[in-house]
Parts: C-alpha cells; sequence; structure tokens
C-alpha cells in the first residue's frame, strides 16, 4: 500500500509539473526581473537625491557669498524636480530671494505653491503659508489673513508669535479691538518669543488700551487679568 501511495504521490506531482511547470517558472523570472528593477530604481533614486541635495548645498553657498545669480540657475531645476525634498526647499530659496529683491508678489505666489502643495510635509506648509501672507500683507483682506492665520496664532504653536502679530494688526483694520487686545498681549507676555517682536506687540496693545507689561499691578493691588485692558 506505501508503494502504491509512493507511485500516486509521484504521479500527481509529474502531471502538476507538467500542467502548471511552466506558469510557475514563469512567475519566479517576473519576480526576479521585478525584484531587480525595483534595485536598480532605489539606487538610481538614492543617488539622484543625493546629486540633488549637493546642487542645493552649493546654491545655498552661493546665496551665502552673495552670488544670487549664481544659486538662482542652481535652484531651477531642483524646484521643477518635484515633490521631493530637495525641490521643496529650492522653491522655498526660490522665494526667499525674491522676497529679498522686493519682488513680493513673486514671492507670494512661490511660497503659495508649497504652502498649497498637499504632498509637502506640514511644517513646511506652515512655513510657506506664514511667509506667502507676509510677502502679500499689504494687498490681503484682513478677514483672509485671520482666515489663513489664525490656526497657527495660538500658544505653543512654533508660529505663534508671527502669525499672531499679523492676525492681531488684522484684527485693528477691523477695529476688533477685543479680539486684537488679548492676543498681542499673550505675545508680549511670552517669553519665548523675540525681545523685537514683543515690544512691537507690547506697543500696539498699549496704543488701544492694554497693558502688556509682565507683573502688572493694578490700582486695587491686584495683579491685572490677562489681556485686560490698562487700568481695569
Amino acid at each position: 500500500m506505501r508503494e502504491v501511495d509512493d507511485a500516486l504521490r509521484q504521479d500527481q506531482a509529474e502531471v502538476f509539473v507538467r500542467r502548471y511547470g511552466k506558469l510557475i517558472a514563469a512567475l519566479v523570472v517576473v519576480g526576479l526581473l521585478a525584484l531587480a528593477g525595483y534595485l536598480y530604481w532605489d539606487h538610481h533614486r538614492s543617488r539622484a537625491n543625493q546629486a540633488a541635495a549637493e546642487q542645493l548645498t552649493l546654491a545655498l553657498d552661493d546665496l551665502d557669498a552673495a552670488n544670487t545669480a549664481d544659486a538662482q540657475k542652481k535652484l531651477a531645476p531642483l524646484a521643477a524636480a518635484g515633490n521631493s525634498g530637495n525641490a521643496v526647499l529650492a522653491q522655498l530659496a526660490q522665494a526667499g530671494i525674491a522676497l529679498e529683491q522686493g519682488k513680493n508678489n513673486e514671492a507670494a505666489v512661490l511660497y503659495g505653491n508649497v504652502a498649497r502643495n498637499a504632498d509637502v510635509a506640514q511644517p513646511l506648509r506652515d512655513l510657506a503659508t506664514v511667509r506667502e501672507v507676509a510677502a502679500a500683507f499689504d494687498k490681503l483682506p484682513a478677514q483672509t489673513v485671520v482666515n489663513r492665520l489664525s490656526a497657527l496664532a495660538q500658544p505653543g504653536n512654533p508660529w505663534f508669535g508671527v502669525a499672531g502679530e499679523m492676525v492681531g494688526i488684522a484684527y485693528l483694520k477691523q477695529g476688533k479691538n477685543k479680539q486684537a487686545g488679548p492676543l498681542l498681549v499673550k505675545i508680549a507676555r511670552d517669553k519665548s518669543q523675540p525681545d523685537a517682536l514683543r515690544a512691537r506687540v507690547r506697543q500696539l496693545a498699549g496704543m488701544i488700551g492694554y497693558d502688556a507689561i509682565d507683573d502688572v499691578v493694578s490700582a486695587g493691588g491686584e495683579d491685572a487679568p490677562d489681556g485686560g485692558a490698562a487700568g481695569q
């Protein structure tokens, strides 16, 4: 019986090989070719990324040396390369150059392209959003500034001070002093913000009757409430 079983299994194996052997071999070959293709593509991509990173470094070196024209030549092909990290950094560098040259409209467009690119990492999109609004601030409706930056103008957000200052000024343009005052006070009292920024918003807050100086004691001897109007 064992010999019969062995013979039967052998016959079944031979039938299986005759029927599916070529298909299995073809699948193995296709799999190996796919693996080889992926390894080649990954190697090519790594080399391309390395070359792009080197090109970006050279462009930034040109900017440090005030060789703006040479930097632009190096940045242009990188910025047009898609949504890779190096491409996005090149686009931000181009926008920064435009801003330094006083081409605010061009800079705003370049920053806006990054800010609205869903494939870009959120921290870079936030950076681009703040820079875009700053570049076009004088031409944007106040409510647009508020809409674009309110989410970033929150305590604890890395862009709280910069975004909050612009939102506060936008509120002032709208005559919304009760919204502007407390926000400006919070920024002025946030010791993690740059001193120059704190001084600016403290002055703005004072102009509308809000005292943003730390440890202010009211006439009644109690600490003034955070964001409260001066003299209240």
